[in-house]
């Protein structure tokens, strides 16, 4: 806690913030989850890495608003309501790269990740310059599931689902395969260096939770609400 300077509790020691500590392996090396963690990152790009032990591969975490590009051996995965998760895929270069937007667009253009319009841009841009050609990419999509009973006026999932599949056609790159709309919460797994997805479709007896944890960017308690469904590889 940090006192102001008015004389009352200012003679009190400041509490000191320590970093955590990186994990050393054998031989002295620092982990590689500790490695990209310390690695500079731009803006709206995923920073939450984890080694998981399902896949026993290292992984990033996308939340709402984030996306992330790569061209190593990784595990990206996010966590889908009525929100779109592109993942888009260079054959050739073997660059990959997932976005995860809430809503097409957003008053006045922002330039926040959260708007489909700027997050799409932001992910091919960044594969661009990772060495990708827009010739050589493929895209899969999912999410734009119906999570709240009822909600069908304006429906949001719907909305993200045409405008991803429209601007994709509009830029020329193919969808190979794609899992949206429906009523599913979905839990998405994406190799960047293959191009392949898993995606499990989860079951969840609190849709409106859901729904607001996914506003609020939250997807590690959306992972924890959910359970059950089925895994399909893309």
């Amino acid at each position: 806690m940090i006192f102001p300077n008015t004389g009352v509790g200012s003679s009190l020691p400041r509490a000191t913030v320590t970093s955590p500590q990186p994990k050393i392996l054998a031989g002295g090396r620092v982990s590689r989850v500790d490695q990209l963690k310390a690695q500079p990152r731009k803006p709206g790009e995923a920073s939450f890495f984890y080694a998981d032990h399902h896949f026993q591969y290292d992984a990033v975490k996308v939340l709402p608003g984030e996306y992330y590009v790569s061209n190593e051996d990784l595990v990206i995965m996010t966590v889908l309501g009525s929100c779109i998760a592109a993942c888009i895929w260079d054959n050739k270069a073997r660059i990959g790269g997932m976005n995860h937007f809430m809503l097409p667009d957003g008053e006045g253009g922002d330039g926040s990740g959260r708007y489909g319009s700027y997050a799409m841009e932001l992910l091919i841009n960044e594969m661009l310059k990772l060495g990708a050609r827009r010739e050589t990419m493929q895209a899969k999509i999912f999410g734009g599931g119906q999570v709240m009973a009822g909600f069908t006026t304006m429906n949001v999932g719907e909305r993200n689902t045409k405008f991803v599949l429209d601007y994709l056609s509009t830029e020329r790159i193919p969808v190979v395969s794609q899992d949206v709309l429906d009523i599913h919460p979905r839990k998405v797994c994406f190799f960047p260096v293959n191009g392949k997805a898993l995606v499990k479709r989860l079951a969840h007896s609190h849709p409106e939770t859901l729904a607001v944890e996914e506003r609020k960017g939250n997807a590690a308690s959306v992972a924890k609400s959910t359970s059950g469904g089925s895994v399909d590889i893309f």
